[in-house]
């Protein structure tokens, strides 16, 4: 598309934009009397406003009900995270028995660990990207620390190529084939949260898998936001935080996907609890462990509804507008983005480097601003652009779908400008 860095053009594309209507069903922080532009929906995402009533209702059960709200409200407590896995197993390509919610993300991994990290003679190493979130880092040193290993030598991690901002995915795959007769787990973060970039997921799950490792994944900044295939890539489990792109407030449940082969299967080790026990017989208090035959099963304690609630709210967006019109918007609305910034760099001195892939990315743009510190941002802040600031330099600008505007993109460009000119 031919773009056009003017307001009529913005207009023009939010127009003809079949998701415009959703912006109205999000609140937005207010500042100068204004909507903020919200560039943060990869840290966290804006409120649905049909979440109050969701949580409202479980409230009201709770108030008129009490105990019996388990099996007589009109969402039963005791199945609630249930309607979640119907409407989230379409957003990461799963089946639906592979897919459940519970927890929150780290610990959720460190479940998934004991499954699926199970080192032994030769193979105990763990392949990973160079600086990972740092939760993932804590998590995978402490996993390996329990095991005995020390971490320099059982964590593989895979660096960029000097002087380049992104991996490649040749060279994961070399690592893996370089130790691939020491490997026990491939456990990567499917979009990076610095850069923004999307690993190629299909790839290097199979080569993984190749080698005789387990392969998981750390969806944090992919679930909803970019297509995902677990189920057909053959993961072996992945897990995602909801409050990022599935906006289901902050520090809120996460998703859990298990390859269905792996359900029912003895052999494979987990942490359990009466949660992952069958329904039809989890209030005979049973002395015997009988589990449910899907991800289910690594439920451990019965599920906090109150938290759960908001997220069923935002599934039910996704569920109506589906990730192909989500993906389709995110295409268009990125590009846009990366238009203006490259129109605003032709009218400053300062330059504006996008670190993140053009082949592989979702909704964010990970910005260098050579020339500016950090004062830009808070000059940003201050006139209403929400976006996230990375030491050295960097801001991570993702426009989410569901609610950021054409209009948004431009009004940014317009405000980015003053805020360098005026400093000037």
């Amino acid at each position: 598309m031919d773009f056009k860095n003017t307001e009529a053009f913005a207009l023009k594309l939010d127009a003809a934009d079949p998701l415009q209507k959703y912006r109205e069903t999000f609140h937005f922080p207010q500042v100068n009397g204004s909507d903020v532009i919200y560039f943060t929906g990869n840290s966290l995402g804006l409120q649905p406003k049909n979440a109050a009533h969701f949580v409202e209702e479980i409230m009201k059960d709770w108030r008129e009900l009490a105990v019996e709200g388990h099996f007589y409200a009109e969402k039963p407590w005791w199945d609630y995270h249930e309607r979640l896995t119907e409407k989230l197993a379409p957003v990461v390509g799963a089946r639906e028995r592979e897919v459940t919610v519970m927890n929150t993300l780290t610990v959720n991994l460190h479940l998934l660990m004991v499954s699926f990290y199970r080192p032994a003679g030769k193979r105990y190493k763990i392949l990973c990207e160079e600086k990972a979130f740092p939760s993932d880092q804590y998590m995978l040193q402490s996993q390996v620390r329990f095991h005995g290993y020390a971490p320099e030598d059982a964590i593989v991690e895979v660096a960029k190529r000097p002087g380049e901002h992104h991996w490649r995915t040749e060279d994961i795959l070399e690592a893996i084939e370089k130790h691939k007769e020491e490997l026990a787990l491939v456990l990567m973060g499917g979009v990076n949260y610095y850069n923004g970039q999307v690993l190629d997921m299909a790839e290097i799950t199979k080569a993984g898998k190749a080698a005789g490792a387990f392969v998981g994944w750390d969806l944090a900044h992919a679930a909803g936001n970019v297509k995902l295939e677990l189920h057909d890539w053959e993961v072996d489990f992945a897990s995602w935080c909801s409050y990022k792109y599935m906006n289901s407030g902050p520090g809120n449940a996460s998703g859990v996907f298990i390859a269905e082969k792996h359900l029912n299967d003895p052999d494979i080790p987990r942490f359990e609890g009466w949660w992952g026990t069958k329904k039809e017989t989890r209030f005979l208090m049973q002395p015997r462990f009988d589990p449910m035959d899907s991800a289910d099963a690594w439920q451990i304690s019965n599920a906090p509804v109150l938290a759960l609630a908001p997220y069923l709210a935002s599934l039910e967006l996704f569920e109506a507008v589906g990730m192909d019109a989500l993906i389709a918007k995110r295409d268009q609305i990125v590009a846009y983005l990366e238009f203006i910034l490259r129109e605003i760099d032709k009218e400053v001195e300062s330059s504006f480097e996008v670190i993140t892939p053009a082949h592989a990315r979702g909704c964010q743009l990970s910005v260098f601003l050579h020339g500016e510190g950090k004062s830009l941002f808070d000059y940003l802040m201050k006139n209403g652009v929400i976006t996230d600031w990375r030491e050295p330099n960097v801001i991570r600008l993702a426009p989410a779908p569901f609610y950021c505007s054409y209009r948004d993109m431009y009004r940014f460009g317009q405000i980015l400008k003053k805020g360098i000119l005026e400093k000037a």
